[in-house]
C-alpha cells in the first residue's frame, strides 16, 4: 500500500481552518477583535510570504486554548466545523481522497493548524491519520504552548519521518498534496508531488521541477 499525504488547508479546504477559527473566536467575543484580527491577519500574510516565525504564531494561536474551558472549546469547535468548515470542504477534494482509499492507498492529513482544530476535519474526509501541531496540556487543560516540533515547514518532515517509523512503513510510492511553497521541504521528499492550486512560487518551483499541477476547485 502506498502512502497518500494531504495537506489541508487551501488545499482539501477552500481556505484555512487556522485563520477562520481566529476569526471565529473574534466573532464570538473569545478574543479581543481588534486586537485578534490584526495579528491574525498579519500572521496569515507572514504565512504566505514564507517568512512566518512559527512559535510566535504558536504562542498566539494557542493561547485561547489555554484560556478557556475544555467543554467551552468543543462546543465552540463543533459550531465552526458546521458553520465555517463544512462549506469550504471542495467536492474535488473528497473525490480525491475517495479515489485514493479506493485504490487501497495509506490516508494522511498532515497539517501546521493544531490538532484541536483540524481532528474533526480530518474526520469529515474520513481520514484516520493525522499529523498536526499537537498543542501541549498538563492535567486536562492546555498550556498554550506546542509539543513537539510544530507540523510546519522542516517540521513536518520530522514529524513524518516520526510517524513512518511507528507506523513501520515509508514513503515508496507515496504522494502528497499542496498548495503551498512552505511544503516544498516534503514535496521534495516524496515520490510523487502535486502541487493542488499552488500558490505563485510552488507553481514556479512545480513547473522547474516538471511537477503534476492540478485544481479541486474547477
Amino acid at each position: 500500500m502506498a502512502l497518500a499525504i494531504f495537506d489541508l488547508d487551501n488545499t482539501l479546504l477552500a481556505g484555512d481552518s487556522d485563520y477562520l477559527w481566529g476569526r471565529f473566536l473574534a466573532a464570538e467575543g473569545i478574543v479581543d477583535r481588534a486586537e485578534y484580527e490584526r495579528e491574525n491577519e498579519r500572521f496569515y500574510r507572514e504565512y504566505k510570504a514564507g517568512t512566518l516565525d512559527i512559535r510566535e504564531f504558536l504562542r498566539f494561536s494557542l493561547r485561547p486554548l489555554r484560556d478557556n474551558a475544555r467543554e467551552r472549546l468543543e462546543a465552540l469547535r463543533e459550531r465552526f466545523v458546521a458553520e465555517q468548515i463544512e462549506p469550504i470542504i471542495l467536492p474535488a477534494a473528497k473525490e480525491l481522497v475517495e479515489r485514493h482509499r479506493e485504490a487501497g492507498d495509506i490516508l494522511l492529513i498532515i497539517t501546521a493548524t493544531n490538532e484541536f482544530v483540524t481532528a474533526p476535519i480530518a474526520a469529515r474526509f474520513g481520514v484516520a491519520h493525522l499529523i498536526a501541531t499537537q498543542p501541549a496540556e498538563e492535567g486536562g487543560h492546555f498550556t498554550g504552548e506546542p509539543e513537539g516540533p510544530p507540523a510546519f515547514r522542516e517540521g513536518k518532515v520530522r514529524r513524518l519521518e516520526a510517524w513512518l517509523e511507528q507506523q513501520q512503513t515509508d514513503l515508496a510510492g507515496s504522494c502528497f498534496y499542496s498548495d503551498s511553497h512552505n511544503d516544498l521541504p516534503l514535496l521534495e521528499r516524496v515520490d510523487r508531488p502535486i502541487a493542488v492550486d499552488p500558490d505563485p512560487r510552488l507553481r514556479e518551483a512545480a513547473v522547474e521541477r516538471g511537477w503534476s499541477i492540478i485544481s479541486l476547485r474547477c
